[in-house]
């Protein structure tokens, strides 16, 4: 251990709050200056933001208490929600959901506060208050102390830190390129948009549940949460068990076949996400695929004999299925939520049974490719977040 002296963030940045100006007035909007929003930062697959869907003019600005930012920034959401992070790479403004950072050169690299930030996220998240929705206020996050190495070891660990990330932001594009065959065959087989006849889910399903909100702990079940519904699969590599009674368990026991839905996120395209339940859930680590169950921001699917899951599964994460969830979703305080009325509401197409099979074989010859890129990334997020750990601590 280096034992980096700590600075409090005053000490080592500027701190600058956002604002809006009024959206009641025209000439306020569609400028040349650029205007974040915490939802901006969401869809971000990198470090860097590098221009924003919305902008404001020099007389919207001037009518607000918002800062042009300088280049080279560290943008943070302080609500709505906290920990959303990025570096600009032009000058712009935000909205009051952010508390943001003009790191002082002398002092701090933009990209080593940048990871800091991301590192500690549950622990920012944690100094947020309010009734409403939770919120870091600017005195709060000016107390806020962090380890500061040198210039140059600061610049050594965001490289280090940025080539890992890189290789994580691969993994997932492999597993996209995966989802994107899979949809070419869902249009060679049933055609593009727009479907003829539609369903709506609810009369497709069995029955839809809300699993536990029983926390984690050293004993109890096999338990799947949102982390583990991802790239169009069950990962089961970071595995929680979660302690239910008899009852409990009876009811919430999964069997291959059901579909999980992620039913809240902060991010709008993850509410709605889906994956089927293999049948073979729990072999990768020699357990047994009847003892599991799942955790309360997940909703299971128990599908009727009418609808393949595979099916079901691949329409949804196709645009115009997409599109479905987006519309039947809600959002509130940050977060986007989908409940079990709005997925029973979902449209799909009334497609044959006999060739939703066939699809669901087609589909089979990529789950070796799938399976590959989900073990890869698992061990690639696994070496990241050790990676974190270790340069804050003194230890890369």
């Amino acid at each position: 251990m280096k034992g980096w002296p700590t600075m409090r963030l005053d000490e080592c940045c500027d701190i600058i709050s956002g604002a809006t100006p009024s959206t009641s007035v025209p000439g306020y909007w569609d400028g040349d200056i650029h205007w974040a929003t915490p939802r901006d930062l969401a869809d971000l697959e990198g470090p860097h933001i590098t221009g924003t869907p919305r902008r404001i003019t020099q007389a919207g600005l001037d009518a607000c208490a918002a800062t042009v930012l300088p280049e080279g920034s560290v943008l943070f959401s302080s609500r709505a929600p906290i920990g959303h992070v990025a570096i600009n790479t032009v000058p712009m403004a935000t909205n009051q959901g952010f508390k943001s950072f003009i790191p002082k050169p002398d002092r701090m690299k933009s990209g080593y506060l940048y990871h800091w930030l991301r590192c500690n996220r549950a622990y920012l998240e944690s100094l947020g208050n309010g009734a409403t929705f939770k919120e870091v206020s600017k005195a709060v996050v000016a107390r806020i102390e962090v380890p500061v190495p040198p210039l140059d070891e600061q610049r050594r660990i965001a490289a280090i830190l940025d080539e890992a990330d890189a290789l994580r932001a691969k993994r997932r594009a492999a597993l996209a390129q995966l989802d994107e065959m899979a949809q070419a065959i869902f249009v060679e087989m049933f055609g593009p948009p727009p479907y003829g006849t539609l369903l709506r889910l609810r009369d497709c399903v069995e029955d839809f549940r809300y699993g536990t909100s029983n926390k984690s702990g050293e004993g109890g079940y096999p338990t799947l949460r949102i982390p583990n519904v991802i790239g169009g699969g069950v990962d089961i590599s970071d595995l929680k068990t979660v302690e239910v009674t008899d009852a409990e368990f009876s009811r919430l026991r999964l069997r291959g076949g059901d579909v999980l839905f992620v039913r809240t996120n902060g991010n709008p395209e993850y509410v709605g996400r889906c994956a089927r339940v293999p049948d073979n859930l729990g072999d990768s680590l020699g357990l047994d695929a009847s003892r599991f169950i799942y955790a309360s921001y997940l909703i299971r699917a128990r599908l009727t004999s009418a609808i393949d899951p595979d099916f079901l599964c691949a329409f949804l994460s196709m645009g115009v299925g997409r599109k479905e969830v987006r519309e039947h979703a809600k959002t509130s305080a940050g977060q986007f939520n989908i409940n079990v009325d709005g997925l029973g509401a979902l449209r799909i197409p009334a497609a044959d049974i006999a060739q939703q099979k066939e699809f669901a074989a087609r589909l089979r010859s990529l789950d070796g490719a799938r399976d590959m890129h989900l073990k890869q990334a698992s061990a690639l997020e696994s070496l990241f977040v050790s990676l974190q750990h270790r340069a804050f601590r003194g230890e890369l």
